[in-house]
C-alpha cells in the first residue's frame, strides 16, 4: 500500500496516515493567522488600509478548515478585537458590519464542532477498515524459511490497502510457496474473493503435496462460492511458486498469470510457463496446470508482477518495459527492488489503472 509487506518505506507510511485523515496543508492553517496579522498591521501603519478590513470576516469561516471549536472561537474573538482597537482605524463598523462578523463567527465555531465530531468518527472507522484488511493480508516477514521477502500493493481505489489482487509466501511440511494472484474486479468489491482465495492456499501448503493440488483447491473454492449465484463469475489469475529444500530451483504453476522475471548474473529473463486457465472456470482439474521446474544459482531473484505493473501505459500507449528495466536495478538490494521499480514507473510517466502489486523473492542457497 512500500513495501506495504515485507518491509515498509516512507511512501507507504504516508499513505497509511491519510487512511487515517491527513492534515490540510500547512497553508491553510497559517491563512487564518497571516489574514488577521496581515490586514492587523497593515491597518496600524496606514489608515488608507482601513478598507481591508472586509477581509476580517473570512478568517473565522477559513479556520473552520483547519482547526476545532476553540480555535475557531479564539480567532473570531480577535477579529472582534481588531475591529474595536483605534489604531486600526477599524473601529467603525456598523452595528449591521458588527453583528454580522459575530454571527458568522458563532457560525463557524458551530460548524467547526460538527467536522471535528465527524472526522473523530471517520478516524475510528479508518482505523477499524485498516485493522481488517491488514488481517486480510498480514505483513510478511523479511524471510519465509530461506527465502528473502519483500513486496509493493497500491490498490487502485484510493483509500484501500487490500484490492483486486493478493500475495503470500507460507513454510509448509512440502517447502516454501509463493502465490500471487489478481481476482476479477478490484477495490472492496474483490475483497471477499481474496480472503477465499487466501484461505485456501494457506490450507493446501500444509497438506497437499504439489503445486498442482493447490491450484485446484483454490480453483474448487472460486468455484464453489460462485456456484448458485447469479451472474457469479468469479475467477482470478494466479502464479504458485515452491522452493526445493536446497533452493536450487524453484517449481512454478501458471493459472493465466503473468510469468515471473528472473534476475540472474545482473540480467532479467522472463520464465517461461506453461499456459493454463484462470482460477475459478472449473478446467483446474480437468486440465491440470503444467509445474516447470526453473534452475537457481547463488544470488539469483524472481520478481513477480501483477497485471497493473506490466499494463502500466504511457503516453504513446505502450507498455512498461519491466524486464528491460530491471536490467538498470540489478545491483538495486532486494529490500528496495519492488519500491525502486514503482519510483521508476512514475518516473517514465506511466499510468497505471490497475492494484499494482510486486513481490520479490531472494532464495538464499545452504550452509556449505
Amino acid at each position: 500500500m512500500t513495501s506495504v509487506h515485507g518491509r515498509s518505506s516512507p511512501r507507504n507510511q504516508g499513505e497509511r496516515g491519510w487512511l487515517r485523515g491527513a492534515p490540510p496543508p500547512r497553508w491553510v492553517r497559517v491563512l487564518p493567522v497571516l489574514l488577521l496579522v496581515g490586514v492587523t498591521l497593515a491597518s496600524l501603519v496606514t489608515p488608507h488600509a482601513s478598507d481591508l478590513g472586509f477581509l476580517l470576516g473570512a478568517i473565522p469561516p477559513l479556520a473552520v478548515l483547519s482547526y476545532g471549536p476553540l480555535a475557531t472561537a479564539v480567532l473570531g474573538a480577535l477579529v472582534v478585537v481588531a475591529l474595536h482597537l483605534p489604531n486600526t482605524h477599524l473601529n467603525r463598523p456598523g452595528n449591521t458590519d458588527l453583528l454580522t462578523i459575530v454571527f458568522v463567527a458563532l457560525l463557524s465555531v458551530f460548524v467547526s464542532f460538527v467536522r471535528s465530531h465527524r472526522d473523530a468518527q471517520l478516524d475510528t472507522e479508518r482505523a477499524i477498515g485498516e485493522a481488517v484488511q491488514r488481517a486480510v493480508m498480514p505483513p510478511l516477514p523479511e524471510r519465509v524459511g530461506r527465502v528473502g521477502c519483500a513486496g509493493f500493493y497500491r490498490a487502485a481505489q484510493d483509500g484501500t490497502l487490500v484490492g483486486g489482487d493478493f500475495f503470500d509466501v507460507r513454510e509448509g511440511p512440502h517447502g516454501v510457496r509463493a502465490v500471487m494472484g489478481d481476482v476479477r474486479g478490484h477495490g472492496l468489491s474483490a475483497v471477499a474473493t481474496v480472503v477465499s482465495l487466501l484461505g485456501a492456499f494457506r490450507e493446501a501448503v500444509l497438506d497437499q503435496p504439489d503445486l498442482e493440488s493447490v491450484a485446484a483447491r483454490m480453483d474448487r473454492r472460486l468455484a464453489v462460492d460462485s456456484a448458485g449465484v447469479r451472474h457469479g463469475e468469479l475467477f482470478a489469475t494466479a502464479l504458485l511458486l515452491e522452493f526445493t529444500a536446497d533452493t536450487r530451483a524453484v517449481r512454478v504453476v501458471g493459472c493465466g498469470h503473468p510469468a515471473p522475471v528472473l534476475l540472474h548474473a545482473g540480467r532479467a529473463r522472463e520464465v517461461t510457463v506453461s499456459v493454463a486457465p484462470p482460477l475459478g472456470l472449473g478446467l483446474v482439474g480437468v486440465d491440470p496446470p503444467k509445474e516447470v521446474t526453473v534452475p537457481l544459482a547463488p544470488g539469483d531473484r524472481l520478481l513477480l508482477a501483477s497485471d497493473g505493473v506490466w499494463e502500466a501505459r504511457n503516453a504513446a500507449g505502450s507498455f512498461y518495459p519491466l524486464a528491460e528495466r530491471l536490467d538498470r536495478f540489478s545491483d538495486t538490494p532486494s529490500g528496495e527492488l519492488a519500491d525502486t521499480v514503482w519510483e521508476d514507473i512514475a518516473l517514465l510517466g506511466y499510468d497505471v489503472r490497475d492494484d499494482a502489486t510486486l513481490l520479490v523473492l531472494t532464495p538464499e542457497p545452504p550452509p556449505a
